[in-house]
């Protein structure tokens, strides 16, 4: 067995993953927010103790960005880890067997071509729309590091450059500004939307729109019943979405983008509008056939994804000194 680790802004998971990619035994927990790092470290570890008996190995997938592979971890969505020794402290709490960790992106990307709808690809994107979002390039059926580990992130590529809004990388007009989900529900919030509130919720739409747990995902809900400004957010999303993967497509000669995360579920609110403008910007021949599709994996990508690091062989991991 392998011991699977998946860090979110939101949520923390692991579990146990056998060698055909079969999920085992699973946990989760809250990422704890404005936490200080020791804090979210014994979150993690209080998660793993009951998978942790006898593994083979260790795989996580943290976001990014990270030092690679020494696995020094600086989430943008994590503030209370910047420069985290995480691999280093799972080793000491795994002492004798391999600890490998990437991107949660790529993690997500590895798991599709994997063991989801990427199989067989020779060239495709894996990305994650969700807290934030990210990539996972796999490049003649390889996954492609990059200098640092970082190669894949889609989510700063610039899709707004002269109106966008202000990132947490520091630059401006991000895609991740247009289409993760909390840019999404900062956008709708202050066009005027009116959250619809949860079946058996009776704070009436004014309080349920000053709770901070209001999600893209009701909006993605909303959009689908037909508002107006729930439609405008995802059309936005989708349009900056089709954009940059229009871009990618061009510099990489993609075949297939799956998108994963939590947003994947809104259906075509968001996709209707992705396609139209992809369509729109991918006019080179060669970048006509590339193909959009949900992820097929759900929420166990990123665990499945993280074992593949260490299950399947050097296609997705290629050092030789880590």
């Amino acid at each position: 067995m392998i011991l699977a680790i998946d860090v979110g802004g939101t949520k923390m998971a692991a579990g146990l993953i056998a060698r055909d990619g079969s999920v085992a035994a699973s946990g989760r927990a809250t990422t704890p927010q404005g936490a200080d790092a020791e804090t979210l470290w014994r979150t993690l570890a209080d998660l793993v103790e009951p998978l942790s008996g006898e593994v083979e190995g260790v795989g996580v997938g943290c976001g990014g960005p990270m030092i690679w592979p020494d696995g020094e971890v600086s989430p943008l969505n994590i503030p209370g880890w910047r420069r985290f020794p995480l691999r280093a402290r799972l080793t000491a709490r795994f002492p004798g067997v391999p600890v490998r960790l990437h991107n949660d992106a790529a993690c997500l990307a590895v798991a599709e071509h994997w063991r989801g709808a990427g199989q067989g690809s020779q060239a495709m994107l894996g990305m994650v729309v969700s807290t934030g979002v990210g990539g996972g390039l796999i490049l003649n059926g390889r996954l492609v590091d990059g200098r640092t580990g970082n190669a894949g992130h889609i989510g700063h590529v610039v899709v707004e450059p002269e109106r966008g809004s202000r990132c947490g990388c520091g630059g401006t007009g991000c895609l991740e500004t247009v289409a993760s989900g909390p840019a999404l529900v900062t956008w709708a919030l202050a066009h005027g939307w009116t959250p619809h509130p949860a079946p058996g919720d009776n704070r009436g739409r004014a309080g349920y729109r000053e709770d901070r747990r209001v999600t893209a995902r009701v909006l993605a809900a909303d959009a689908r019943d037909g508002n107006p400004v729930a439609l405008r957010a995802m059309e936005r999303a989708g349009r900056g979405l089709g954009v940059a993967i229009a871009s990618a497509t061009h510099l990489c000669d993609l075949d297939l983008v799956t998108i994963g995360g939590g947003l994947a579920q809104a259906g075509e609110p968001l996709f209707w509008p992705l396609e139209e403008a992809l369509r729109q910007h991918a006019r080179m021949g060669f970048a006509r056939r590339v193909k959009v599709v949900p992820a097929a994996l759900g929420q166990e990508a990123g665990l499945v994804g993280a074992a593949a690091l260490l299950l399947a062989g050097d296609a997705y991991w290629g050092r030789t000194d880590a």
